[in-house]
């Protein structure tokens, strides 16, 4: 368990053991759900271009009508432990 002190200006220090299991770095930016029965969660937010070459795919080539047929399904995937639903909302 880490238990970090908060300096007088609100800050602390993110251990690094938690910081590997967020896959947060220096620069990154991380974003707080509380919830009402007092838990708060901590989540990495992703910005795009950390995405970038994310989803390769190495099959036979897919057409925009078959993706776009698998997005209006509602389809998931999996990809690097990471759990994605796609949708064109």
């Amino acid at each position: 368990m880490h238990s970090p002190v908060i300096s007088s200006r609100g800050r602390t220090t993110i251990p690094k053991a938690v910081r590997d299991v967020l896959g947060v770095e220096s620069g990154d930016r991380v974003q707080y759900v509380v919830y009402d029965n007092g838990q708060v969660r901590m989540i990495p937010v992703r910005p795009l271009s950390r995405l970038f070459g994310f989803c390769r795919y190495e099959g036979p080539p897919i057409t925009v009508e078959n993706m776009k047929r698998a997005v209006s399904d509602g389809s998931t995937m999996n990809v690097g432990g990471w759990h994605y639903i796609l949708s064109l909302n």
